[in-house]
């Protein structure tokens, strides 16, 4: 989901992303990169350590599963994680020595990430990847923003569009009921929120609805990060003021931030205990119809409409194209793969045949919408899912976790959605892509906020959180933001990234 903003520097935001699944040994097709075996070649065993946003993963009895080992002449062994504790259980693998030959990594520019690259861990694949025609045609960005500070990539981006990040979206159907439009400031945003929480949009006689399902991180703002990015008109944590980056904590569009949010929490208007709500408590509180408003990419917004559509047809969560004028543009990568240095050449050369597949339109097209009379049959050009189909095609948020393909419009499409809602999703993203505002410091590299970030982040999000609580009072913030800019660390690290920045664009070093 996701906008998170973090004042860590060296990758402000967005995490890359991959495609990836499947591959057979010997030579490559020219279309996908997928190897032609004899059928006798052994299959290539890959383990695989990843993460999945789906109800459930795939078990390894899952045809789809098969019918890609099957193709790619591999045995997939993949070991599912939870998202709410994935980063810990990487870490521990990590610090165990005994990684899995393929590892999905959330964040590449941790310094447990970069550490680990400098000692060798990872297959260096800045000139291999290019022999493969799939991934060499990712976006360039995807490549140059997911190097390491040496200038080398040390794993597969997993590539992800630019258009149609994480952001509000809306029951549009409780809009209408109330006589309401989607708003688009921040105070038409404000007024929908108080009507969500006090004049029963559900219609049960109930004070029982929530307007908007929050929660944040231990070292960010979460899923309200798009409500600072809105009042300061900045994507991610820097913003460009007279040819100087400037931590938007020091801007006063951030203390009317938190302004807005503690008054929404006094009016009770986030839930009561958004500080330790999980992403996906908060999803479910929108497939239950408890909020009025979530935040997610329009693809992700129908699975909470399908699953209120069971009882409520007309339910409907409308994804917001802007507020105040506002809407982030991604950096076309959402984490990245590595893979296990010790693995030998051979094996790498399959691992990144394996990946090559996985952004080809064969890959995408298997796991969107299965096998032709086994997960679908066609009656007048639409495809229809079989009871097989609708059981196993639950499993595409795993699927798509390491296989993906690069399209404008990925974050428009998901299994089951009807083409109004399809056709409705597209023109969200193309509307964003007028005005979509980019995160400047992606890419850039700082050493001290590799050091101090993380607990600074964590310090900033702590006195955030207390100040939309009430726990403390906005003269506490205000106290915060002097010590901050006053701080030898701080400002080190901000001269750093102003001087990559300076680098990147060609400007004074």
């Amino acid at each position: 989901m996701k906008s998170i903003k973090k004042t860590t520097v060296v990758c402000t935001a967005s995490l890359l992303t991959l495609s990836l699944l499947s591959a057979c040994a010997g030579k490559t097709d020219s279309g996908t990169g997928a190897a032609a075996d004899p059928a006798s070649a052994k299959p290539t065993e890959i383990n695989i350590m990843t993460t999945f946003f789906s109800p459930e993963p795939p078990d390894a009895n899952n045809s789809i599963l098969k019918e890609i080992e099957k193709k790619t002449n591999t045995s997939l062994k993949v070991s599912w994680l939870s998202p709410n504790n994935y980063e810990e259980k990487m870490n521990v693998t990590l610090s165990s020595g005994d990684l899995p030959d393929l590892m999905l990594v959330l964040d590449p520019f941790v310094p447990v990430i970069r550490k680990s690259a400098q000692q060798g861990a990872f297959w260096d694949v800045t000139d291999v990847y290019k022999k493969y025609p799939k991934l060499a045609d990712f976006p360039k960005d995807s490549w140059e923003f997911t190097k390491m500070e040496d200038g080398k990539n040390y794993g597969v981006p997993r590539v992800r569009p630019t258009e149609g990040g994480g952001f509000p979206y809306v029951r549009k159907d409780w809009l209408d009921k109330l006589g309401l439009t989607v708003p688009q400031t921040t105070d038409e945003l404000y007024k929908v929120w108080k009507a969500f929480a006090q004049q029963d949009p559900d219609g049960n006689g109930k004070a029982d609805t929530q307007a908007y399902a929050a929660y944040v991180a231990q070292d960010s703002m979460g899923s309200l990060g798009w409500i600072e990015s809105a009042f300061n008109q900045t994507n991610g944590s820097w913003k460009l003021v007279n040819g100087k980056l400037v931590n938007i904590n020091t801007l006063p569009e951030t203390k009317e931030a938190l302004v807005f949010l503690n008054k929404a929490y006094q009016e009770k208007l986030i839930p009561e205990d958004f500080a330790i709500l999980k992403a996906t408590q908060a999803k479910d509180m929108m497939k239950a119809g408890k909020a009025g408003m979530g935040s997610d990419t329009p693809e992700a917004a129908w699975e909470p409409t399908q699953e209120l559509r069971k009882t409520n047809p007309q339910a409907d969560l409308q994804p917001m194209v802007s507020v105040n004028g506002f809407t982030s543009k991604d950096t076309g990568f959402y984490g990245m793969y590595v893979i296990n240095k010790k693995v030998p050449e051979a094996k790498l050369k399959k691992i990144m045949e394996l990946l090559d597949y996985g952004a080809s339109d064969e890959a995408w097209d298997l796991v969107s919408y299965g096998m032709k009379d086994t997960h679908y049959t066609e009656k007048d050009g639409n495809k229809v899912f079989t009871e097989l189909g609708q059981k196993e095609l639950v499993t595409q948020g795993a699927f798509k976790q390491i296989l993906y393909k690069n399209d404008k419009y990925q974050r428009a499409f998901r299994n089951g959605m009807p083409n109004d809602y399809l056709e409705r999703n597209k023109k969200v993203i193309d509307e964003r892509s007028k005005i979509s505002v980019p995160s400047l410091a992606v890419g850039l590299y700082s050493e001290t906020s590799l050091t101090v970030g993380p607990e600074l982040n964590k310090k900033i999000q702590d006195i955030k959180t207390k100040v939309i609580y009430g726990k403390e009072p906005l003269t506490a913030w205000d106290d915060f933001v002097k010590k901050l800019q006053t701080d030898a660390d701080f400002q080190k690290m901000s001269k750093e990234l102003n001087d990559s920045y300076q680098k990147r664009v060609g400007g004074a070093k």
